[in-house]
């Protein structure tokens, strides 16, 4: 059988001819390989994600409502005790692992490299946002006498740099045995014609496919079943740029197993209606979350009797899971989303060219379109001065500048305490 033309075939049914001129100009190793990823692409499944980016969302015929929660701050001393009891003891009988999304590079905060490796500039010295999440497992561990299993999800693109980068750390610390390291699978990028850029090393140029992918690439890389075998009931899934993520919420971890849910998730308050963050809602009697990008103006705008944004808990990376959720959601196909990118690209004369303005798509999916696979989820309002502080752009929100403002008031603050 002829690879090469049979790979010609795919993409002259697939209007991707500019690939063929480029094959034609390739030899030896370099056209074996493109020929050899031109079969692993699912050509049908980019073809309806480009068309797709044609359409507009609508959430006209669904019945949207707002969701239930429990507010951290309010729960009566009985509620925690009970929720933090049976979060503990889960932790304790070694039933709890973590995941790390750590795919990203930290190019909008104009940092080379993976995202965690970005040192904060927190007291004077500085932490590596890889060490902040360190010694919040690391102060987990010691409370509840465990080591507590640790998966790190890095992309193709930060693999290297990132396994590099811990080794060198001696992983700050943490016991490397109970470190596990796992890819993200990827897709490629089209243009606004919808044709595949071709990338400087002559491939076709793929992306990772988004967090949504998190559950796919557990199962497998082989994840879920080490979790499984380990005898993990319970897992949390967060990202590496939250200084004040919290791994080993036990109040989060006891109220999902008192409201025998699936899954969980924390919030914080929308800072106003128009902050770029996901929202919780139920449609259709399922839980969902509406990224900013997708919200109408109107409904992120409603308040209820009290005042209060209708659609105000922000959903932040903060999700808990039972190992059989994860197992479902990992044999689920997620809907994707399209983001408009600038990417640099090889032409047909191998000229590189390097946009202003964006040029392409990307396609991912995002953790939360999962939730929609189950009929409830439980949620536990935190506070923004004690939960959320992003690391994601270089200058104002969510930057470098607010990250440490808000670590060092929340440290000092605890340190206060505990001098008291």
């Amino acid at each position: 059988m002829d690879k090469k033309q049979d790979a010609i075939d795919i993409l002259k049914k697939y209007n991707q001819e500019h690939i063929i001129k480029l094959l034609e100009k390739l030899d030896g190793k370099r056209k074996q390989e493109l020929i050899k990823q031109i079969q692993t692409i699912d050509f049908h499944q980019i073809t309806e994600l480009y068309n797709n980016t044609k359409k507009e969302i609508e959430f006209k015929e669904s019945k949207i409502e707002p969701l239930k929660y429990l507010d951290k701050a309010k729960l009566t001393e009985k509620q925690k005790a009970k929720f933090d009891e049976l979060g503990e003891k889960a932790i304790k009988a070694g039933e709890y692992a973590v995941v790390t999304m750590a795919g990203g590079q930290g190019t909008r905060l104009g940092h080379q490299g993976p995202k965690g490796t970005f040192k904060l500039d927190v007291y004077g010295k500085g932490k590596y946002l890889f060490e902040i999440l360190v010694e919040n497992l690391k102060e987990a561990n010691q409370q509840y006498g465990i080591t507590i299993p640790w998966y790190i999800m890095t992309s193709r693109e930060n693999n290297a740099e990132t396994v590099a980068f811990l080794e060198r750390n001696n992983y700050f610390g943490y016991d490397k045995k109970y470190v596990t390291i796992f890819t993200q699978s990827e897709l490629p990028l089209v243009d606004e014609d919808g044709k595949l850029l071709i990338g400087k090393d002559y491939k076709i140029k793929e992306a990772s496919d988004g967090n949504g992918g998190t559950y796919s690439s557990l199962r497998s890389s082989g994840c879920l079943a080490d979790m499984k075998e380990k005898g993990i009931k319970w897992v949390f899934i967060g990202s590496v740029d939250n200084v004040l993520l919290k791994m080993a919420d036990v109040t989060l971890l006891g109220m999902a197993i008192s409201q025998k849910v699936q899954i969980a998730s924390k919030s914080v308050v929308k800072d106003n209606p128009y902050e770029r963050v996901g929202v919780f809602c139920k449609m259709n009697s399922h839980p969902k979350v509406i990224e900013y990008t997708e919200l109408p103006t109107k409904m992120a705008e409603q308040r209820d009797r009290n005042g209060e944004l209708k659609y105000g808990e922000s959903h932040i990376m903060c999700n808990l899971y039972t190992i059989d959720a994860i197992e479902k959601i990992s044999k689920e196909t997620l809907i994707y989303h399209s983001a408009h990118k600038k990417n640099s690209y090889i032409n047909e004369d191998g000229e590189e060219i390097v946009p202003s303005e964006p040029n392409s798509y990307k396609f991912e999916s995002f953790i939360f379109d999962a939730f929609e696979f189950f009929d409830d989820i439980a949620i536990l309002r935190g506070k923004r001065e004690d939960d959320f502080a992003p690391v994601k752009n270089k200058e104002g929100v969510d930057s470098p500048k607010t990250a440490k403002e808000l670590y060092e008031k929340f440290w000092n603050k605890r340190t206060n305490k505990k001098n008291l």
